[in-house]
């Protein structure tokens, strides 16, 4: 039995290190193609019902009464933009939209300003109660929106506010703020020590610190939270289908009147709710690298 030479076992073990490294490549590949495979079959079931929605506010109400919306890809002919011509020139539907915006822009700037005030508080201010301050906000936030729907709209009533705009604006911000709070108060509290001290010492005036130092420290999370509050307050129907009235409407409880009143009318629902759902998108994929970055480290200390 012939005993291998050291050139041979040299090469023996490169062999096996060269299949290993093969073993390995191939290994990724197929884990990698796995996991793309899956990614883009959730983004086409996502995006199916959105293509859907598209092409159906884009063609004649005759032509979705006679047959699906797929058709159109082979026949882009049934495309036009009559539908939203004259969703344009409805008075109810245009009012409604400026409404959504009055309604979810202040309702979105109240809440962080308000939030980014409270959560500095309760970070690095020392004052009587604090602690204690702070669990009561925390336990907000396992309260659902349905328990303050009749007491509220009770004291609406009695203010004057109910079936207004302001009326809204002022239950979104109410409910709205204790996430907020949490968010911002474990996101400033993150910001090192040192850094406020050093600022203090400097002669920096609470305030100061806070619009000079912290605010730019906390925009990942600022920027998320606006996000986040502005989605949920844009695609809101519950709230303002109660405390809003047909003057103060926003574009969900529109098209679900229209919807209510005229059951298939398919040629003002189908442009009024891809109207509705495009700005939340463009806002959504224009900002979306604050989502991760913001939550992920304002969600824990």
């Amino acid at each position: 039995m012939s005993v291998p030479s050291t050139a041979g076992r040299r090469r023996q073990r490169q062999g096996q290190g060269q299949g290993q490294r093969q073993g390995h490549l191939l290994s990724r590949l197929l884990s990698n193609s796995l996991v793309q495979g899956a990614l883009i079959l959730v983004a086409l079931v996502w995006i199916t019902p959105l293509a859907g929605l598209l092409l159906s506010s884009l063609r004649s109400e005759g032509d979705n009464a006679s047959d699906g919306w797929w058709t159109a890809l082979s026949d882009p002919s049934q495309l036009s933009l009559d539908n939203y011509a004259a969703l344009l020139k409805d008075s109810g539907i245009a009012a409604a939209f400026g409404n959504t915006v009055l309604i979810s822009v202040p309702t979105t700037a109240l809440v962080v300003a308000i939030a980014a005030l409270a959560g500095y508080a309760f970070a690095w201010l020392e004052f009587p109660g604090r602690d204690a301050v702070f669990l009561v906000v925390v336990g907000l936030l396992v309260v659902p929106v349905q328990i303050g729907l009749l007491p509220v709209a009770k004291l609406f009533g009695t203010v004057g506010l109910f079936g207004t705009v302001a009326g809204v604006v002022l239950f979104h911000v109410a409910y709205g703020l204790p996430f907020a709070i949490f968010l911002l108060r474990n996101y400033f509290a993150e910001i090192p020590r040192e850094m406020l001290e050093a600022a203090r010492m400097d002669g920096g005036s609470e305030w100061r610190i806070f619009t000079r130092l912290v605010l730019p420290l906390g925009r990942p999370a600022l920027a998320s939270l606006a996000i986040f509050q502005f989605l949920w307050v844009w695609n809101d129907m519950l709230v303002a289908l109660l405390f809003a009235d047909s003057g103060s409407q926003p574009l969900t409880v529109a098209l679900q009147s229209q919807m209510r009143q005229f059951g298939s009318n398919i040629g003002v629902l189908a442009p009024g709710a891809f109207l509705s759902l495009v700005v939340p998108l463009i806002v959504f994929f224009a900002f979306q690298r604050h989502f991760v970055q913001g939550v992920m480290a304002g969600s824990v200390k």
